[in-house]
């Protein structure tokens, strides 16, 4: 894992709380199960039928008939529970997931998300991030700031087609934490030596600048 995801992942896992249900998006949204810390009781949930993931398995573990919804193999805590599709899509749609993290091509500075469509490759369809962003109670993006080309992945609207509209809560990358309210699109960490002119320089999504995260700078 790179150094930018590491960093990512373990900020990310900062929004986990005691008692949540947690439902964690393919790529690299998974590996936070490996990173949530000792003695936080956490039920992650994926959308195949399985609540009560636990960390990614050693070779002694692997069964290939426990796969979460990237197809990888996974185990499962004491307790977690098994059941058919629709039982699981009804979970999301009637609100029971606290918290969706999920991975992300583009996002909107009004909270729009592109996240299914990877340009140049193919991709069999959406899977379940479409009910998921809807259903969630609280919906975080995990990703680049920039893509491979150094374009902003932090965008004005999103070119790729939506996943959602307006239902990202939270934007995690490895520049920055940005919240979406009703006043717009907030700045609120910087992260991984990035200052505030950094992030603006590779943001082209207008937003503005928390109180207390102005002040921390301009106390430097």
């Amino acid at each position: 894992m790179s150094n930018s995801r590491e960093k990512i992942i373990n900020r990310a896992v900062q929004e986990i709380e005691d008692g949540m249900i947690v439902n964690l998006g393919i790529g690299m949204p998974t590996m936070i199960a490996n990173h949530i810390p000792a003695g936080t009781d956490v039920f992650l949930h994926s959308e195949n039928g399985l609540l009560g993931i636990g960390p990614y398995p050693d070779e002694s573990e692997l069964d290939p008939d426990l796969i979460n919804a990237g197809k990888e193999t996974v185990t499962v805590k004491n307790g977690g529970s098994f059941f058919d599709n629709a039982e699981s899509f009804a979970m999301i749609r009637g609100g029971h997931i606290d918290l969706a993290i999920l991975g992300g091509m583009e996002v909107s500075e009004n909270g729009d998300l592109a996240n299914w469509m990877i340009p140049g490759k193919m991709v069999k369809g959406m899977g379940g991030a479409m009910d998921i962003v809807q259903g969630a109670r609280k919906v975080v993006i995990i990703m680049n700031h920039v893509n491979k080309h150094g374009a902003s992945k932090v965008r004005k609207s999103c070119d790729l087609p939506l996943t959602g509209e307006q239902v990202v809560s939270r934007l995690i990358t490895d520049m920055a934490v940005f919240d979406f309210t009703e006043n717009g699109m907030i700045l609120k960490e910087v992260l991984n030596g990035a200052d505030i002119a950094s992030v603006r320089e590779n943001t082209e999504a207008s937003f503005t600048v928390d109180e207390a995260l102005m002040q921390k700078e301009d106390s430097k």
